[in-house]
């Protein structure tokens, strides 16, 4: 079996499954989800989620072009040299340099999207409390 073909297999495994946990709908009360379908935003976890997604991405930056520098000069050596094997090396680079872009993107995402959900949440739950309050203030004035 090829690269590709094992890939698309997984994939699709892995589709498959993400559908069935999506569409489950916990039999027993208390079950994943048990809360009564209310949405429950537990802030000190997120805030942890992000500051580690966020501390990944920092690593990630430095840590993954960390053998940037000697595989240049280790593929331009090959290719000096009349090796095949030393544009490969360029394109393993090549694509090793994107994926981490890829995942350094994604972990910023990842970050700042919890970042704003937080801070969104909390805009929100002060209105809301902006609001009652003032409607209870102007059942009291009526």
């Amino acid at each position: 079996m090829s690269f590709d073909e094992e890939w698309s297999a997984a994939r699709a495994t892995a589709a498959a499954n993400v559908s069935m946990r999506l569409n489950h709908v916990p039999v027993e009360p208390g079950g994943s989800g048990g809360s009564g379908g209310n949405l429950e935003l537990n802030q000190d976890h997120i805030g942890a989620i992000g500051t580690e997604a966020y501390k990944l991405h920092s690593r990630l930056q430095t840590d993954g072009k960390h053998a940037a520098t000697a595989t240049s000069e280790a593929a331009g050596a090959l290719t000096k040299e009349s090796f095949a094997s030393g544009s490969a090396l360029l394109k393993v680079n090549a694509m090793w340099e994107s994926q981490v872009k890829t995942l350094v993107a994604a972990c910023a995402n990842v970050s700042n999207g919890l970042n704003y959900s937080l801070s969104s949440h909390a805009k929100d739950e002060q209105q809301l409390h902006a609001d009652f309050t003032s409607s209870a203030i102007d059942k009291y004035l009526k």
